[in-house]
């Protein structure tokens, strides 16, 4: 008999391979409840989004503990990242290479292992060590989460789906730091990795027995698979020096030190090198040839956007509210679970939109939601921002994320083959991934920068010969002296007090600045939403034009 174009995959005359792929993932269907499924790897997937973030609070306690300096200690944060990022777009290939199913439980099996290692390491060193390995191992749970749900459920169904795992993704690095926070003060640091051991050992099973590959990964799995190992070299050194770059920058000055300098030369051959080898290498470890697919490379720009966006404002309110506002950890925590709690009900909403409106018009609409929330929070933001105003600008800050993360990953599967599944959310997860690291640098960067701008011109309104700063300074010794302080420790603390005053308003305009740097960028964004090509929501197939 001959083989069938669901079986074998051969397009017949008059057919596209995109069709074709599309009728092949409508007919096979997973043996168990796909909800059931995707709920598995979704906690898979949450497990290690979490790790990217709950180790933050708690590197002071991880520096004491095991004789280290701070400086030292943030090395526990890049190690993982690095690792992670190498992984993720060459994730496609490794799934081809063992088998998807038999990739993700490779991948749990180290990442749960890792954890239990890191949680018991004697010094910095092994943590160090056992953080690249747990990095390894988280790198390929994100892209293999969302390539199951991709082909789980049928095109008209993948918006829910993508809903679910989009809490995963979004959330889990927002509860992250509270989470550890409150782990540490009430244990100790390590078990913000003990509590990776039942999630994995419970994922683990449940995944080795409801999960299974469809004909066509297992048609793939092992199909002659070379190592490249050049592509592997210059995809690490390009990563690897990227990442360093990007954690390192601020803190050593950018490029008026030489060690960025040297790691941004090295960033930038090895990532241009790795492109122009994957292209013309017959058996590329990453299928850079997808990005000639325009809608592709749309989708990917904006998902690294989403990523400098969702992580900007993660970062900017925890450290507004801590630096400027003396919140703890935990009350700034609560600020950000409202926007949480926010995506929690709106996630499964934009589910249901995306199969019934066009992907490029809810993305338009998420990205001037978010210009405009980002605009909000500009305005508003001041030195006397009350809690509940702060936890209403992070809604605002959070609710346009909704309606782009959802859409942006159904338009990079727009006219994509559903053998390139896995290679399409490696991709796509590496670049939402490198957009928050640059993300991250590039908020800590404005804040420093404009900080000492308006510090400079705030000076200026505060020298000797201006009559209100000598009242003022006047009323302040006054009232110290009243206090029961003598007149000269009154006079130095009054300055001391107008030095600071002049300080906490030039890092809040900063701040201000920065989120109108968002608001613009969004709003460019909103703009290049209509260049997504058009999809068919709520139809099996997606015809190429």
């Amino acid at each position: 008999m001959a083989d069938s174009p669901e079986i074998s995959g051969k397009a017949p005359t008059g057919y596209s391979a995109a069709l074709v792929a599309e009728t092949s993932a409508a007919v096979w269907q997973p043996r168990f409840n796909p909800w059931l499924i995707a709920v598995v790897v979704a906690m898979a997937a949450f497990m290690e989004v979490l790790d990217t973030s709950i180790a933050n609070v708690a590197l002071p306690y991880m520096a004491g503990s095991l004789g280290a300096s701070n400086d030292q200690s943030t090395w526990v944060l890049t190690s993982y990242l690095v690792s992670n990022a190498i992984v993720l777009p060459i994730s496609g290939w490794l799934a081809a290479a063992f088998g998807r199913k038999r990739f993700f439980i490779i991948c749990l099996v180290i990442f749960t292992l890792s954890s239990l290692l890191c949680g018991i390491a004697p010094s910095l060193g092994a943590i160090i060590f056992f953080r690249i390995l747990q990095g390894i191992g988280g790198g390929g749970l994100q892209p293999m989460a969302q390539a199951i749900l991709a082909d789980t459920f049928p095109p008209e169904k993948r918006g829910l789906a993508f809903a679910l795992y989009g809490v995963t993704a979004i959330i889990a690095p927002t509860i992250g730091p509270t989470l550890g926070g409150w782990i540490t003060d009430n244990y100790t640091w390590r078990w913000i990795f003990f509590i990776n051991l039942p999630v994995g050992i419970l994922a683990l099973f449940l995944i080795f027995r409801l999960v299974e590959d469809p004909p066509w990964v297992k048609r793939l799995s092992g199909a002659g698979l070379k190592i490249d190992y050049i592509g592997v070299a210059l995809l690490t050194l390009g990563v690897g020096a990227l990442q360093v770059m990007l954690d390192k920058g601020q803190e050593d000055d950018w490029f008026g030190s030489r060690f960025i300098l040297t790691l941004a030369v090295l960033t930038a051959a090895g990532l241009v090198s790795f492109v122009i080898w994957e292209w013309f290498y017959k058996s590329p470890i990453v299928e850079v040839r997808l990005f000639k697919n325009l809608n592709f490379v749309a989708a990917n720009g904006m998902i690294f956007v989403l990523g400098i966006m969702l992580f900007s404002s993660l970062v900017m309110m925890p450290l507004f509210l801590q630096s400027q506002m003396g919140y703890t950890a935990e009350s700034a925590g609560l600020v950000l679970s409202g926007g949480g709690l926010l995506l929690l009900f709106l996630m499964p909403v934009v589910g249901v939109l995306s199969s019934k409106v066009q992907a490029r018009y809810l993305v338009a609409f998420g990205w001037l939601a978010l210009s405009i929330g980002m605009y909000i929070s500009a305005r508003q933001l001041d030195l006397a921002v009350s809690f509940r105003s702060a936890s209403m600008l992070r809604l605002a800050q959070v609710f346009g994320l909704a309606f782009l993360f959802v859409p942006i990953n159904l338009a990079s599967y727009i006219g994509m083959p559903a053998e390139k599944s896995s290679s399409v959310a490696g991709l796509v997860n590496f670049m939402r991934n490198i957009g928050s690291s640059v993300g991250t640098s590039m908020v800590t960067t404005l804040i420093a920068r404009r900080t000492q701008i308006h510090q400079v011109y705030l000076a200026a309104d505060v020298t000797a010969g201006r009559p209100g700063l000598a009242r003022e300074l006047s009323g302040l010794t006054a009232r110290l002296v009243a206090s029961g302080m003598n007149a000269e420790r009154a006079a130095t603390q009054a300055n001391a007090i107008v030095f600071r005053t002049v300080i906490a308003q030039a890092t809040t305009l900063a701040y201000v600045d920065t989120f109108m740097v968002l608001a613009a960028g969004a709003a460019i964004m909103f703009v290049l939403a209509f260049a997504l090509k058009k999809n068919d929501p709520g139809r099996r197939r997606v015809v190429l034009e």
